[in-house]
């Protein structure tokens, strides 16, 4: 992976058809993709359960952009070399999801993987400063992590901008998960994120049989 600031489109793919992730990916990137978004929830970090290092290993033969994994369970350490293993590109962690943060971020990196920094919307984006340097990625939730398909939190704008601002030249993209749309990509994206993960927004109206609406979502979503 090569670091630049281009605007890319991760589509989450718990908004896809679960019965047929193989072909989604493959489709969802052929429509303009630049990231696959593979969110990890254990049930007790986050209100929802969906799936671990077999489900992620079995897509990585299937994934031809980046493979970015969005750890919502605690404790993450016990977990880092299975998705290692299973061939994430990017493997991220919440701050709130451990008392040593630092000694995570390390781990990722250890295990060859890039690191990502998520946080959650009641915390301070202050808390990354001491960890930027050990981040590849710092992922802004603008909704409570969980579910998809919730109304995206506006008061998290100003913590993004906030963020770019604490980053500098640091090669760190700023990640935003939660309720973009192409009404809100634009906010963001002027804010200083330049990774919008989206779920509904991208899948809403195709299929992998019909898989146009997928690409017409993304072009929205990028603004053009």
């Amino acid at each position: 992976m090569s670091f630049d600031r281009s605007l890319k489109i991760a589509p989450s793919i718990l908004a896809a058809d679960f019965a047929d992730f193989g072909r989604e990916v493959r489709a969802v990137e052929a429509e303009g993709a630049d990231w696959i978004h593979i969110d990890v929830m254990d049930g007790h970090f986050v209100p929802n359960l969906t799936f671990g290092p077999p489900m992620v290993k079995a897509l990585r033969r299937h994934v031809r952009t980046v493979m970015d994994v969005h750890l919502m369970i605690a404790p993450v350490d016990p977990y880092i070399d299975a998705y290692a293993d299973a061939g994430a590109d990017i493997l991220t962690a919440h701050f709130e999801a451990g008392p040593h943060t630092h000694r995570t971020l390390q781990a990722i990196r250890g295990a060859g993987m890039r690191a990502g920094l998520a946080l959650n919307p009641g915390t301070s984006v202050e808390v990354a400063a001491p960890l930027l340097d050990l981040c590849d990625l710092v992922c802004v939730m603008t909704v409570n992590p969980g579910f998809g398909g919730q109304r995206f939190i506006h008061s998290q704008v100003s913590q993004i901008a906030r963020l770019r601002e604490m980053i500098g030249d640091r090669p760190i993209h700023i990640e935003v998960d939660g309720g973009v749309d192409a009404t809100t990509a634009p906010l963001v994206a002027a804010a200083g994120a330049d990774v919008l993960v989206a779920g509904s927004a991208v899948f809403r109206g195709g299929s992998v049989d019909d898989p146009s609406p997928y690409g017409t979502n993304i072009r929205a979503i990028r603004g053009g």
